[in-house]
């Protein structure tokens, strides 16, 4: 079906805008004559003429734009000026997809396309440049440019459109294909290329265009392996609920001449084609792996081996030393509490100091049937850290006795350097009400004497002992936190301690005497945030963010309330979860149970939070849509058209 008005409008846009650039150009001649006349009367610093901010213009092509029964695979396309690309192979679009990749070139004021795959009959060929087409000089991209063909006798010109969003943070997706399959069965999705494709620009919109009546699916795609499907598990993905129906209806657009900023001198009335669905909304995301397997193991110090696995596992792996005796050998570290991380600590310096460990490891794994079987590897660990020569550690000691003999020169008394267990100590000299602290160390603990650490709290002038609790961090073994045993009272100061050796290392080493002093915030020195939230009817949580999307603390919504004490003065955000099967975290889809992501929204405005205020902000979660919801303050990607105008801001001002 063609669209006749699509074509007029494009040649009455390139005709016009070819007039206005010629007349601009004769002036320019006029203007340069004067200013070359002048300058023989007078002395000055030259300067160069206004940029030119005008895009290139399509004059012709072979074949001609819109063309049908065409058979040309080599296109060309010719502009009024000398061109360039811009990202040709990121922004330029075909449909149907090249499985074998068109070559795009540039040359003088022509753009020259050859496609290498066979040209499909009876199909409506659109090329869609984005903003890849730009002139020489400037750099002014065309805009939106799309080139149409068709091999059959009919130029299909339905279109749809819509924006693609991160499921997770509602972050705009660029760069993403979008793709139409009008055999709608789940498995087109997996097994056969898309129909049409388009692909998202910087504000995660899309179009995809030439698309014929009809019924499709909508999938989005990060395409790793180029072939246009759904092919590989970490591929990114998205797709839509519901079937896509094209539908196109005749509106009217104003179009208004000014005589100057305050008289209207003509307002034209033009009919044009709407093309519909283009309010599409699509989330992107990675399904989890649930595939079972050895992803790598490493050994990067002589203390320490790991093993990193594709997929959480029930129970730890059988290992079996083969040259060491692995009975009561290790600790072991699971740092993210799924042992899909491990860590094994070695304990004996016999088994430490051996260049290779040579063990079997047993675990379950994921077969070509999708079902768990047994597995046992046999593995050769080397240390990655290299072992010192005898000449290193000969030149150590002769350095060591260079030093202990010049203490001994100076009269120091103590010429013995002791080497205590690393420590890193988090009690901040200013306290938040609800923090604590923490002891962070660089191997495993043998054992800690909790009666080597003190907590006090000055009373007047006195200092009294508080009772505490000591916590080993639950994914982290090298983590132990401090809690007090009463609240941390307002502007109230206190000292933490630790005796020197009290806390043992699992190689021998002794921790050295710690002490912190800390004062807590004053009351006044907080503010709060109280949401009253309405539109959603699931288990939800609330997440409060700061100004890089990170997420401070969560509360679980109760009765439409979410409230967030003792909060530094500042800038915030928020982030609603829908929590529907009530764990407590946002979960991901997973498409072969057409299982969509949790939902997320956001608080459409940062909030700006002073000392001592309380703020409540009613937030109605589906007052505006998803896209239209997170502050723009917190998007990392920025819509190009913003970086181009600070680029020609900054040009202009040079």
């Amino acid at each position: 079906m063609v669209d006749n008005s699509y074509f007029c409008s494009m040649l009455y846009s390139n005709r016009h805008s070819n007039k206005m650039k010629t007349l601009f150009r004769r002036l320019g001649i006029v203007a340069g004559l004067a200013a070359a006349l002048y300058s023989c009367a007078s002395i000055g610093t030259l300067q160069g003429g206004p940029y030119d901010e005008d895009p290139p213009v399509f004059l012709k092509s072979s074949p001609t734009a819109g063309e049908l029964h065409n058979t040309k695979k080599k296109l060309v396309l010719e502009f009024d000026e000398f061109i360039a690309l811009s990202n040709a192979s990121e922004k330029v679009v075909i449909s149907p997809p090249q499985v074998q990749q068109p070559e795009i070139t540039a040359s003088s004021k022509k753009v020259i396309v050859k496609l290498n795959d066979t040209l499909k009959a009876n199909t409506t060929y659109t090329i869609d440049f984005g903003d890849a087409i730009q002139d020489n000089n400037e750099g002014n991209p065309l805009e939106a440019f799309t080139f149409t063909f068709s091999t059959g006798d009919r130029l299909d010109t339905m279109a749809i459109a819509g924006t693609m969003l991160n499921a997770e943070n509602l972050e705009p997706v660029k760069g993403m294909l979008v793709g139409l399959h009008a055999n709608v069965a789940d498995s087109a999705f997996t097994t056969l290329p898309f129909d049409r494709v388009g692909r998202t620009d910087s504000r995660g919109r899309f179009s995809i265009r030439g698309v014929a009546p009809g019924q499709y699916r909508i999938y989005g795609l990060q395409d790793a392996d180029q072939n246009f499907a759904y092919s590989q598990p970490s591929e990114v993905i998205a797709f839509g609920d519901s079937l896509i129906i094209p539908t196109m209806e005749q509106r009217m657009r104003h179009d208004t001449v000014w005589v100057d900023s305050l008289t209207i001198d003509t307002i034209y009335h033009r009919g044009y084609t709407h093309f519909l669905p283009d309010d599409i909304l699509l989330r992107c995301f990675h399904e989890t792996n649930y595939t079972q397997r050895l992803a790598r193991s490493e050994r990067l110090t002589p203390k320490k081996f790991s093993f990193y696995f594709t997929a959480p596992a029930d129970t730890l792996p059988l290992l079996k030393g083969l040259n060491f005796d692995e009975k009561d050998a290790f600790v072991i570290e699971q740092t993210t509490g799924r042992n899909d991380t491990l860590h094994y600590w070695i304990k004996d310096s016999l088994v430490y100091q051996m260049d290779t460990l040579r063990l079997s490891l047993s675990y379950l794994y994921t077969d070509s049937l999708k079902q768990l079987s047994p597995r046992t590897d046999t593995l050769n660990l080397v240390s990655k850290q290299r072992k010192k020569t005898e000449k290193e550690l000969e030149k150590e000691r002769e350095k060591r006795e260079k030093e202990l003999e010049k203490k001994r020169k100076r009269g120091d008394s103590d010429t013995i350097q002791t080497v205590f267990l690393p420590v890193e100590v988090y009690a901040p000299s200013s306290m938040d009400v609800y923090d604590y602290l923490t002891l962070t160390f660089e191997e495993p603990l043998t054992s800690i004497d909790e009666n080597a650490i003190h907590l006090r709290h000055k009373v007047d002038t006195l200092w009294e002992d508080m009772t505490f609790e000591l916590i080993r961090d639950s994914l982290d073994h090298k983590v132990y936190n401090i809690y007090p045993g009463v609240d941390w009272q307002f502007g109230e100061s206190y000292t933490f301690e630790v005796d020197s050796v009290g806390i043992y290392g699992l190689y021998g080493l002794f921790t050295d005497k710690i002490k912190k002093d800390f004062t807590v915030k004053k009351q006044e020195d907080y503010g709060a945030i109280f949401f009253d939230v309405s539109g959603i009817d699931t288990p939800a949580f609330v997440e409060l963010l700061d100004g890089q999307d990170k997420v401070l603390r969560t509360v679980p919504l109760v009765d439409g309330k979410a409230d967030f004490y003792f909060l530094n003065p500042g800038k915030y955000c928020a982030r609603l979860v829908s929590d529907t099967n009530g764990n407590g975290k946002w979960d991901t889809g997973l498409f072969a149970e057409k299982r969509q992501p949790e939902e997320v929204f956001y608080y459409w405005q940062v909030i700006e939070l002073k000392a001592n205020f309380e703020l409540n902000q009613t937030w109605n979660i589906k007052d505006r849509p998803l896209d239209k919801q997170k502050p723009d303050d917190l998007k990392k990607q920025k819509p190009d058209e913003d970086k181009n105008k600070n680029k020609n801001r900054n040009r202009n001002n040079s």
